[in-house]
């Protein structure tokens, strides 16, 4: 599954920011690989970040990471950083964003109406061919 996120940067933190997420430690990377999470993605523009996580489940990934050692110890770190977090009607909260469109979602359905008219047709064109 893919989950988006936004937050923010505390104003004039903006390069530390981004000098921590260079590198994050072993301990996490290995964290996220135990709890499903294949891949977090993290682009900024001005002081806003959208984080897209690329994850098994991500309730229950979030919630094997907290209290997790190595979140703790990367947490107290880059959170002094972190202004806020907002949920997908824009009020603080730790919470995915809502999905608004997907150019793979509809392809996934416009593909499966163009398979299910292929095959309505399929018996006219063979009545044609061999009839």
């Amino acid at each position: 599954m893919r989950v988006g996120l936004h937050s923010t940067i505390s104003v004039g933190a903006i390069d530390e920011y981004c000098e921590h997420h260079a590198r994050v430690p072993a301990e996490l990377r290995e964290l996220f690989d135990r709890v499903g999470i294949h891949d977090w993605v993290i682009w900024r523009s001005g002081i806003r970040l959208f984080h897209l996580i690329n994850c098994d489940d991500f309730e229950q990934a979030i919630a094997a990471i907290n209290g997790d050692p190595a979140n703790d110890q990367w947490q107290s770190d880059i959170g002094r950083f972190v202004d806020e977090f907002f949920g997908p009607e824009g009020t603080p909260a730790f919470a995915p964003l809502e999905v608004v469109w997907s150019l793979a979602d509809q392809r996934r359905v416009d593909g499966e109406d163009d398979l299910r008219i292929a095959r309505a047709a399929a018996p006219r064109v063979n009545r044609r061919l061999h009839g």
